[in-house]
């Protein structure tokens, strides 16, 4: 996994570079939306739980994310990590967003309105710390799209608001404390509508 952060630290630092050449300015974020999960259940983990309704788990669950990039007038690079986890029914997820994203903007009458469209690729951590059950998580990959407006405010700062999806491959094992394995749950994607504000230097 150590391989895989420096293969992404890479790919950042490389995409900060060649933004870096088109006169861009640095700039940190900060974002709060809500993220809804789509989780998959092995049959296992339907069997032995009566079909458990995962998917509440993290159900607009309120998010939080920073985020650090470059700017050019055309597009931005950044990335972004999110810590955010909720509860349902006794069952407990947590969920960590390492990702690396990039934008490409659309002025909309003058330049200080932009709609912006983009890609994002990273890392997911999914932990399972659910109250009577051995806590396990995993890290795998995650790619998706994003979209959204961003509106110039003064010279440094700005507001945004828009919708990111994601795909993911990452899966936890479910298990009673000292007892076998109950079987697997897989997040399949996540969908987070979001606002955020942005300053620049």
């Amino acid at each position: 996994m150590n391989r895989t952060f420096s293969r992404i630290a890479l790919a950042s630092a490389l995409a900060f570079a060649a933004v870096g050449a088109q006169a861009a300015d640095n700039f940190v974020g900060l974002t709060w939306g809500q993220t809804n999960n789509n989780i998959q259940k092995s049959d296992s983990l339907n069997a032995n739980l009566n079909n458990p309704k995962l998917d509440k788990v993290i159900h607009k669950t309120d998010t939080w994310g920073v985020r650090a990039g470059q700017q050019t007038d055309g597009g931005r690079y950044y990335m972004t990590y999110e810590n955010f986890s909720d509860t349902d029914s006794g069952y407990k997820l947590r969920q960590q967003n390492l990702l690396g994203s990039y934008d490409l903007f659309v002025p909309v009458g003058d330049y200080n309105t932009k709609l912006f469209g983009g890609a994002t690729l990273g890392l997911v951590k999914l932990e399972q710390e659910s109250k009577g059950y051995s806590r396990d998580s995993n890290i795998n990959y995650a790619a998706g799209l994003q979209a959204g407006i961003l509106q110039d405010i003064s010279k440094n700062a700005s507001i945004e608001a828009g919708y990111r999806y994601l795909r993911t491959n990452v899966s936890t094992d479910m298990g009673e404390h000292g007892g076998p394995r109950l079987g697997s749950l897989d997040l399949h994607s996540s969908g987070q509508a979001y606002i955020g504000a942005n300053y620049k230097f």
